[in-house]
């Protein structure tokens, strides 16, 4: 009995290490995201590492949801948005994930509406110590850091980077 038992155990084990250290299932819920990841899409998040610049992460939104968005400022970073272009600390920046889609909904309209930064007490500020901005692909939808703030490091689950379902969608995300 122990020789059955024993491996089902270790297998156990090891499967919530795994799930609670390096790697989990997460669910896409809503347009977001679109075109990158549509609604119901199933990633794989990675525990491990920092997000970079551009990175997809998954964080803890409230206490019952998670988010799905890409890391547009890191610490530090002041960001804007002016005519339709990404600007970190003053450089223009392309983002290359949002040129299909910008000329697919072109309606006489931006994708990303003009933003800067600010804080009304003090003037243009930075983004936070420990806290990442984050946005949507899908701008005109979605719910991020331009409407909830920027995102404490520590809501953070990790990074996707594996689409596994649907497998007609299985894909790798790049920057």
């Amino acid at each position: 009995m122990w020789e059955w038992t024993k491996p089902l155990l270790i297998a156990v084990v090891l499967a919530f290490v795994i799930r609670a250290f390096f790697f989990e299932p997460s669910l896409v819920k809503g347009a977001s995201m679109q075109p990158t990841l549509k609604d119901e899409d199933r990633l794989i998040i990675m525990k491990i590492g920092e997000p970079k610049r551009f990175d997809v992460v998954v964080f803890h939104a409230t206490d019952e949801e998670n988010y799905v968005k890409r890391v547009i400022g890191l610490p530090g970073d002041h960001i804007a948005y002016k005519k339709d272009t990404l600007y970190i600390n003053g450089e223009p920046y392309d983002e290359p994930y949002l040129a299909d889609y910008k000329e697919k909904v072109m309606d006489g309209n931006p994708l990303t509406y003009s933003f800067t930064l600010k804080d009304t007490a003090v003037g243009e500020q930075v983004v936070p110590e420990g806290h990442l901005f984050v946005m949507g692909d899908n701008r005109r939808v979605s719910r991020d850091s331009r409407s909830i703030g920027a995102i404490p490091m520590e809501k953070v689950i990790g990074t996707t980077k594996i689409v596994y379902y649907p497998f007609s969608e299985m894909k790798i995300l790049g920057n």
